[in-house]
């Protein structure tokens, strides 16, 4: 195993890149961007860093040299002759050949583009501007880059043995997650804590503990990288990003009404009826669900992404069986913001009501709360998001009307056409 503290210690050794291949990466990114590659592939995009967390000032925190350093590494990554093998040849979700002959052959030969960064106000503006099927895949390498250097900023001047107690005590923390888990029976979740994570060694290790902790209780990781060395499944289906551009591509409000389920119609037919979860909340789920075309009932499940995961879940519920489903066959993904005790909540509430499982993310590869002084190393919320396509503002409303973004006008605009009424604010942990 790993001696995490010794390579942070050393880390100036140059051994750890912080991103170390493009398939170090969420599946989900690869999966929309075979689908993106197909349908829009000259469609221009423009992706910006998002700190939602202002009082973290990240421009005074983690030195530019080395934000750029670690930047520039990731534009010399290509897929090595194994990753490309395993794209290729391993069986996803039940399907071989999941990625098609020509996007692979696309993706072999893919440099990342440029890259513009700059300070302003304690903070880094960093924006990612071309082609839809390159720009999308800086997501969240970028954002694994600035949660890493932030880490390695605050853990810098920190001898040997206060690294070796500081990971001690944050595996100690994380195996108590897991000994709480062990006793939910049935209980169905997957790591998705990529881009927020502390470490590429972390999430490794914490991947690691969820095979030993909960065996088949642990269904996979979203990480592809981790999937294919640890030889578990990779997690994921399709972003918000999908419907925010094709949103923003819409000539008029009926094509923009429509948006959102031209974004599931393409998906579609691109898997071929797989992979089939409907992800409700860009433009509000109560609204999604009651325009909802008939063709959509039949899919496998709904993942709950924001706003109260209960009410979203309920809501769900509702929807299945006014149109004459049974929730008990459906599955209901959540992974807003959890950790233990919300898993439990809502494990307890849903069981046996649908097929719960649970997307863990930066509170399992990120929570080193209350082990340092000043709570230096608690997680923050940072975001990269398709902020334009085409030089058209993208929008995004959630369920959670902290995470709406886009100008005020074109927000105001959104809500009419998708029938957003008043929201309940809820705090955004991470």
């Amino acid at each position: 195993m790993v001696d995490i503290a010794a390579r942070v210690y050393n880390h100036h050794w140059k051994i750890d890149p912080i991103v170390r291949s493009l398939i170090d990466t969420d599946f989900y990114k690869l999966l929309m961007c075979q689908s993106v590659f197909r349908n829009s592939p000259d469609t221009t995009v423009t992706f910006s860093l998002i700190n939602r967390t202002t009082s973290i000032r990240l421009a005074e925190l983690i030195d530019e040299g080395e934000l750029r350093e670690q930047l520039d590494h990731i534009r010399t990554l290509r897929l090595s002759r194994g990753e490309s093998t395993w794209l290729r040849g391993n069986t996803f979700y039940g399907k071989r050949q999941m990625f098609r002959p020509d996007f692979l052959e696309w993706f072999e030969g893919l440099q990342l583009p440029p890259y513009h960064l700059e300070k302003r106000d304690g903070q880094y503006e960093l924006t990612f501007e071309g082609k839809w099927p390159e720009v999308m895949l800086w997501e969240i390498p970028a954002l694994a880059v600035l949660m890493e250097l932030r880490s390695r900023a605050v853990l810098r001047d920190m001898g040997r043995f206060e690294l070796q107690v500081l990971y001690a005590r944050a595996m100690t923390k994380l195996w108590e997650k897991v000994e709480r888990l062990r006793s939910i029976e049935g209980l169905k979740i997957a790591d998705f804590g990529t881009r927020r994570r502390h470490s590429f060694l972390w999430q490794d290790w914490c991947v690691q503990a969820l095979q030993e902790g909960l065996g088949e209780a642990f269904i996979g990781t979203s990480n592809c990288l981790i999937a294919m060395r640890r030889e578990v499944e990779a997690i994921g289906t399709n972003a918000h990003e999908m419907p925010m551009v094709y949103a923003a591509l819409a000539e008029n409000d009926a094509a923009l009404a429509e948006a959102p389920y031209k974004v599931l119609a393409d998906w579609h037919e691109e898997h071929e009826g797989n992979l089939r979860i409907i992800l409700p909340d860009t433009y509000g789920t109560a609204g999604f669900l009651a325009r909802a075309p008939d063709w959509l009932t039949s899919w496998t499940g709904i993942r709950i992404d924001s706003g109260d995961p209960v009410a979203g879940a309920e809501e769900a519920i509702r929807w299945w069986t006014a149109r004459g489903e049974d929730p008990r066959t459906k599955l209901v993904i959540f992974s807003d913001g959890l950790d233990v005790d919300k898993i439990e909540e809502l494990h307890a509430r849903f069981a046996g009501r649908v097929k719960a499982s649970f997307g863990w993310g930066t509170l399992l590869t990120n929570d080193f709360r209350g082990l340092v002084p000043e709570n230096r190393l608690a997680p923050f919320s940072l975001v990269c998001k398709a902020v334009a396509a085409e030089g058209r503002p993208t929008v995004k409303l959630s369920d959670n009307p902290n995470k709406a973004m886009g100008p005020k006008d074109q927000i105001e605009r959104y809500k009419r056409v998708f029938g957003v009424g008043a929201q309940t604010p809820v705090e955004v942990v991470v």
